[in-house]
């Protein structure tokens, strides 16, 4: 096992700072009409299963040898209206351009994250079904 910590600062109101474990930071806040200057903590979680499965694609994508150009990942997500607010459906939309990409390469690559290499997709797919689609422009 591999062990890590991240820290959360309240800062007052209905906002905090959240730091990793580089010490960088983000400002994470409620969405009421005090508070709207982060990203909310639910969205912080679509946001990093977007970015964690990005970086998998980008990796395996490279090592295929391909150039790529540019990568946009959209996450879609519907979760439970009463509390705990779960997720239950979770969509990813890769748009990606690059030099002679094949589909059924950016497909592979999308789908070897979110079965194997994304941590945080994994974390979440006891609770939400995921699914993706592929763009290529």
């Amino acid at each position: 096992m591999k062990d890590t910590a991240v820290s959360v600062r309240w800062t007052g109101k209905r906002q905090f700072i959240g730091t990793d474990s580089g010490k960088h930071s983000v400002v994470i806040s409620s969405h009421d009409a005090e508070n709207h200057t982060g990203v909310k903590p639910s969205e912080m979680l679509l946001l990093a299963v977007g970015a964690c499965s990005a970086y998998d694609v980008v990796a395996i994508l490279e090592k295929k040898r391909y150039k790529l150009l540019g990568l946009d990942v959209t996450v879609q997500a519907s979760q439970e209206v009463d509390p705990p607010h779960t997720f239950r459906k979770i969509h990813l939309i890769y748009t990606v351009s690059g030099e002679g990409l094949k589909r059924k390469d950016v497909e592979q690559a999308a789908n070897l994250s979110l079965e194997k290499y994304c941590s945080v997709a994994a974390t979440m797919r006891g609770e939400a079904q995921i699914t993706y689609e592929v763009v290529i422009q």
